[in-house]
């Protein structure tokens, strides 16, 4: 009997249990949350629910991947919607920009701007659509531990100019200044800085344009609920509130795990969906860990932290968008401020998530329910978040209060934050990372942690600091690469489950 153990419950341990399953592993999956999800917690306060995790949800094929490895069909889990628009850009002089729709309707809000760049989209996306079909549909489900994978595929990255930024991806089609900002925005959702991010990043363009941006009715957490019940339907063991303390290792090979609460949990493969840096650190013997990793940990550069305002208003505010990108004044500055100088400037740009705008169960009657995302430096920073949070959350509330919410002093409910530090105690991310490594060139394909742990026999990682990086198709991609690189299961159980899956 081939027993897989699965460490933490975020979307790529969810996913990573399915894959296992599906190939005929007994599956504990282990995660030290109160309910699943990673990140993707739901919270609770006064009647108003929060998406804690992601809530742009593209590429919805990999979801139902999924559910059709077991023969089951997404649609009768979860009710996903189309939104439009899937961002609405608001610009510090009131004039905004939606994204989304057809093609058409893009271009039409380009030309609002510069209709010169109205053809420098089709360029951009043309440019977009090259690199989705190698970057995704070639390299995302690839393995790549061993260094003649990322060799044959130099010659195609180089030729796409994956050297290059987003940034200077996005400016070579664009000319507007505002565009340029829509536009080269989405690494800050996987946790890049746009100037450093490598350009493969820019396939994010056209996968929403093949596929659209999606909201789950009930959120996220509904759609992490949809995944709980089929995991339980297939067999997978889940144990929450629960946190893996190591993995126990025996001549250089994995034989189960151990936790906080000195528990042995046996095992013949083990998948990690915990940060790679915390994985290598704090989790494994420092004679198993290959120098490869132990120099990718002691090196590594992290994404920035995340501060997240949570709210409800005992108004609605109905002319707001399900997701609007708040520019503050600056833009490669503050970028520079928070990554490269890692300091909390007074400025800010915001993400304000009104899921109420979709599903009005998020909030009592008449009401709202929201959260407002800052990125910030991360926990290298000199930075005091008992000082500085109350601060930011002044700050945010009237900078809310002045443009798009006004009467937000005084119809604010219920607000409570995340900071960093949160993130590095709740979910184990070593400096609070919001998206754990940065996705910078140097940090990519092979240069990433690898999916075939660079350690001991039966390990294997996945999630956001894995191969190929953060963001929910990459997680879950994270996990199709164990299709390639994780043994088949022996045993009764493998063959009852093959027989019943036929």
């Amino acid at each position: 009997m081939s027993r897989a153990v699965v460490i933490g419950g975020g979307f790529g341990g969810i996913a990573a249990a399915l894959r296992a399953r599906a190939k005929g592993y007994d599956v504990t999956l282990i995660d030290r949350c109160p309910r699943l999800g990673g990140r993707a917690q739901v919270f609770e306060r006064g009647g108003y629910r929060h998406d804690a995790g992601p809530t742009v949800l593209t590429a919805p094929f990999l979801f139902e991947e999924l559910f059709s490895l077991f023969g089951k069909n997404l649609s009768d889990y979860a009710d996903l919607r189309l939104l439009a628009p899937w961002y609405r850009f608001r610009y510090m002089d009131g004039t905004t920009f939606d994204y989304g729709g057809t093609a058409e309707d893009t271009k039409r809000e380009i030309a609002r701007f510069n209709p010169e760049d109205a053809d420098g989209y089709d360029r951009l996306l043309e440019a977009s659509h090259s690199i989705y079909k190698v970057g995704f549909e070639q390299l995302s489900d690839h393995p790549f531990h061993e260094f003649g994978s990322m060799m044959g595929q130099v010659s195609n990255l180089l030729q796409l100019g994956a050297y290059r930024s987003v940034w200077d991806l996005v400016s070579k089609h664009i000319k507007h200044d505002k565009i340029r900002q829509a536009f080269s925005i989405q690494p800050l959702l996987v946790g890049g800085n746009p100037f450093d991010t490598t350009s493969i990043y820019a396939l994010i363009h056209f996968l929403e344009r093949a596929h659209g941006v999606h909201f789950a009715m009930g959120g996220t957490g509904a759609l992490v609920d949809a995944f709980e019940r089929l995991m339980r339907e297939q067999g997978i063991q889940i144990r929450l509130n629960t946190t893996v303390s190591g993995i126990d290792v025996e001549d250089d090979r994995v034989t189960g795990v151990r936790t906080e609460d000195g528990q042995h949990v046996a095992a013949d493969a083990v998948i990690s969906n915990a940060d790679p840096v915390h994985l290598y650190s704090k989790m494994l013997p420092a004679s198993s860990v290959k120098t490869s990793a132990r120099l990718k940990a002691r090196h590594h550069k992290q994404s920035m932290g995340l501060f997240v305002l949570f709210f409800g208003t005992d108004r609605q505010y109905s002319d707001i968008a399900h997701h609007t990108i708040w520019l503050g004044p600056r833009y490669r500055s503050l970028l520079t401020d928070i990554f490269h100088k890692k300091t909390l400037a007074d400025d800010f740009s915001i993400y304000l998530h009104r899921p109420t705008a979709t599903d009005p169960s998020f909030a009592p009657p008449g009401h709202d329910s929201f959260y407002a995302l800052v990125p910030v430096p991360n926990l290298h920073a000199d930075i005091d978040w008992e000082v500085e949070a109350p601060r930011l959350q002044a700050r945010v509330v009237q900078a809310l209060d002045q443009s798009i919410l006004p009467g937000l002093k005084t119809s604010i409910r219920e607000d409570f934050y995340m900071t960093p530090v949160d993130f590095e105690q709740n979910y184990l991310s070593p400096a609070g990372a919001g998206f754990s490594i940065a996705p910078i060139f140097s940090q990519s394909a092979w240069f990433r942690f690898h999916n075939k742990a660079e350690g001991p026999e039966g390990l294997y990682l996945v999630g956001a600091g894995a191969h190929p990086g953060a963001g929910l198709p990459g997680v879950i991609s994270s996990a199709k690469v164990l299709e390639h690189i994780l043994p088949a299961a022996v045993g009764p159980s493998a063959e009852r489950f093959s027989a019943a899956a036929e």
